[in-house]
């Protein structure tokens, strides 16, 4: 008779499946995944950015910033739930420049590759893309 634990082993490439599930805008298959890997490791922050990650995709910023700011509140120093949250913050007027600052820090800091990319081509897509899409307060 198999048990959970069995497949303890199997929790990330449940969550990896999900996360690709996503970005091919299958959300049912996605949630399913998800909810298997929660059923697994229920207690995982991967879970709670994966819920953001969906979110974020679909652009329920607030939603996407509360998952993240969730995962920050129990791990301070995840990374990746930092620079998805900043990215996340870049995306509005109101809170841009804060996004901006968590992700030119998290790059800065960081040791992992792939944070370090992400941060700084976020950083870059804000520069060319964002910032120059909103008028500036001063002068108007």
């Amino acid at each position: 008779m198999l048990h959970l634990q069995d497949f303890d082993a199997d929790f990330l490439m449940f969550l990896e499946c999900g996360f690709i599930a996503i970005s091919q805008l299958d959300e049912t298959s996605a949630k399913d995944l998800f909810h298997v890997a929660k059923m697994i490791q229920p207690h995982n922050t991967l879970l709670m950015i994966a819920d953001g990650y969906m979110h974020f995709t679909k652009m329920q910023l607030d939603a996407a910033a509360k998952s993240f700011e969730e995962v920050l509140k129990k791990e301070p120093g995840n990374e990746m739930a930092k620079t998805f949250l900043g990215l996340t913050y870049s995306l509005t007027p109101k809170t841009m420049e804060k996004g901006e600052k968590i992700l030119k820090e998290t790059g800065a800091h960081s040791h992992d590759p792939a944070i370090k990319k992400l941060s700084t081509d976020s950083v870059a897509f804000v520069d060319v893309h964002l910032k120059q899409k909103i008028p500036h307060q001063k002068g108007q």
